[in-house]
């Protein structure tokens, strides 16, 4: 929170983008998990067990952290008492690390889906190993949240500092103040962002890469229009499908990697470079910071609406009653269905 406080017209005008906030990630988190449990096709896909777990932790983001950071940041005062102030700070560093966790065991699953054979796969991809990755996706932010939090192991050597903080004799004001020494800013960013940050940069660098030669080797068979080799059989509709459908999957995984880092790289170096520079960042561009990263966990579910094409459909059948017109049209007579092998994964996600 920023001791510097806010004028009448910035509170009204942040309230008003706060409020947007968290009713967005609410409905849209809200949106994305009731998809799932009703539509019976989107259940069946394996990567939707990390989306719903990771629209869970967003809505907990939405409805646990996001209000009383707004009300102390418009009220310009904490009012909830020390131990809840722990409480909450706890619940901040879980569930924001849980989100960027679940993000990169998305990028994990697309990348064997994509860059690995269809046995690779599901040898990969096995229903133990997913639920060993969403329990660590919630069991490894506690060692960086509640056990350091609530111990003060964050505050050592900075005790002083953070009681100066704490209260504002000008306004006799209270804050919920949160600052870490060198060791736990630097161990708590690695965790909760630079090492799921390097491993969906790989991840999404070799997806983009195999669905660009993917469709390069497509388009050298379609305009010879035979096979080239003597070996290869001309693309068919199974292989033209795949081929834009791993081509869109590797731009829309890229544009939900820009998001990404929009939204969190800016306060994870503030909250690695703030320690080494004596504690002078500006509380108001932490604020700014920090809740560009909340927008991240309402950004996600819209991301899905817009660029996923089963998650649109489901959305329309919930949001229009169950109006038939949106509903799957039926897969009897057509002649090449499509299947998740035939195309080796690549749409259970990002189509």
């Amino acid at each position: 929170s920023s001791s510097e406080g806010f004028g009448a017209a910035e509170k009204i005008v942040l309230l008003t983008f706060i409020s947007t906030v968290i009713l967005m990630a609410i409905l849209g988190n809200l949106l994305v998990m009731v998809a799932v449990c009703r539509d019976r096709q989107l259940r069946k896909i394996k990567t939707n067990y990390f989306i719903v777990s990771l629209a869970f932790a967003d809505l907990l983001v939405s409805v646990l952290v996001m209000p009383f950071g707004a009300i102390e940041l418009v009220k310009d005062n904490w009012i909830y008492g020390e131990m809840f102030c722990l409480v909450r700070t706890s619940l901040d560093v879980l569930l924001t690390t849980a989100s960027i966790l679940h993000l990169c065991c998305i990028s994990l699953d697309r990348y064997y889906a994509i860059c690995c054979q269809p046995l690779v796969y599901r040898n990969k991809m096995t229903p133990l190993r997913i639920a060993v990755m969403l329990g660590g996706c919630w069991v490894i932010p506690t060692f960086i949240s509640f056990l350091p939090i609530m111990q003060g192991w964050n505050s050592i050597g900075i005790i002083d500092l953070i009681q100066q903080r704490q209260f504002n004799k000008a306004s006799n004001s209270t804050y919920c103040i949160f600052m870490v020494n060198k060791p736990y800013a630097i161990t708590c960013s690695v965790v909760a962002f630079y090492m799921p940050f390097l491993l969906m940069v790989l991840a999404y660098y070799r997806i983009y890469v195999t669905a660009r030669e993917h469709a390069r080797q497509i388009r050298v068979l379609q305009r010879a229009g035979a096979p080239a080799d003597g070996r290869q059989h001309p693309p068919d509709q199974h292989s033209t499908h795949r081929m834009k459908t791993e081509t869109k999957a590797a731009k829309t995984l890229c544009i939900i990697m820009g998001c990404f880092c929009l939204c969190w790289a800016p306060f994870f170096i503030t909250n690695i470079v703030d320690p080494f520079i004596n504690y002078t960042v500006p509380g108001k561009l932490w604020t700014a910071f920090l809740w560009l990263g909340y927008i991240n966990s309402g950004l996600n579910p819209f991301l899905y609406a817009f660029l996923n094409k089963s998650f649109r459909r489901a959305f329309l059948i919930i949001l229009c009653c169950g109006d038939e017109r949106h509903r799957r049209p039926s897969i009897l007579g057509q002649t090449v269905p499509c299947s998740t092998t035939t195309i080796n994964g690549s749409t259970h996600v990002l189509r």
